[in-house]
């Protein structure tokens, strides 16, 4: 038996403000898949990205993730569905007022793990696969741009999520350190993680060359 999709959507529907925002939008990932979504500036791109977890609803058609029916996820499993996503922002959202190590303490705390031993091994072996093990006890602030943003990668594989989810990753880094971040992905990747990339970067996508979703016309197509 085929394993079964991390992402099935069928003629869904995002709507925000009783505005259509995309409509017929039809995806699905299976394990291992890597795409890259791009769009103009309001195309819906973030507002579908949100929709997959769980910050804007899909108002019809078919959309799973994994066990989770975004059609109709209730409040109750909304922390679950977030669980099994790995999510890293444009601009890191790590907390300045704790180092690495709180930073990561606090989402393993938050998501259930209840033995300090368990999250401190969980901490190390995550901040090993980006090669931050060594600012585990810096603070966000003494960190360069790229460096955070390796962090706000090992929080994402904090509880070996399905799908991880970038949201514009490289938009606040240089040139050079946004291909080191690309990098990490590739690896990730390799390791057989999912990973949907939103990114205006054209240079990125013709490096690394795996499949584009693009956000036109109110939906989704795969160039």
């Amino acid at each position: 038996m085929s394993e079964a999709p991390v992402l099935l959507i069928k003629n869904a529907q995002i709507q925000q403000d009783k505005s259509v925002v995309l409509d017929h939008i039809n995806l699905t990932m299976s394990a291992g898949d890597y795409y890259f979504l791009i769009g103009k500036t309001g195309s819906g791109k973030s507002s579908f990205l949100k929709a997959l977890y769980g910050d804007v609803p899909f108002s019809k058609g078919t959309a799973q993730l994994k066990s989770f029916n975004l059609i109709k996820l209730g409040e109750r499993h909304l922390a679950s569905l977030r669980r099994s996503l790995g999510i890293v922002f444009q601009d890191f959202k790590l907390l300045n007022d704790r180092n690495v190590y709180d930073n990561l303490d606090f989402v393993l705390k938050a998501t259930g793990w209840k033995r300090s031993t368990e999250r401190k091994k969980q901490i190390e072996s995550v901040l090993e696969a980006v090669s931050m093990e060594q600012k585990i006890k810096s603070y966000p602030h003494r960190l360069s741009g790229g460096e955070q943003q390796r962090v706000a990668v090992a929080r994402a594989l904090l509880n070996d999520p399905d799908l991880i989810i970038a949201d514009e990753p490289t938009g606040n880094l240089d040139p050079e350190t946004s291909l080191e971040v690309m990098h990490l992905f590739e690896k990730i990747h390799q390791n057989g993680k999912s990973l949907l990339v939103a990114t205006h970067n054209h240079q990125l996508i013709a490096h690394f060359g795996h499949p584009i979703i693009e956000c036109d016309r109110q939906t989704l197509t795969m160039k």
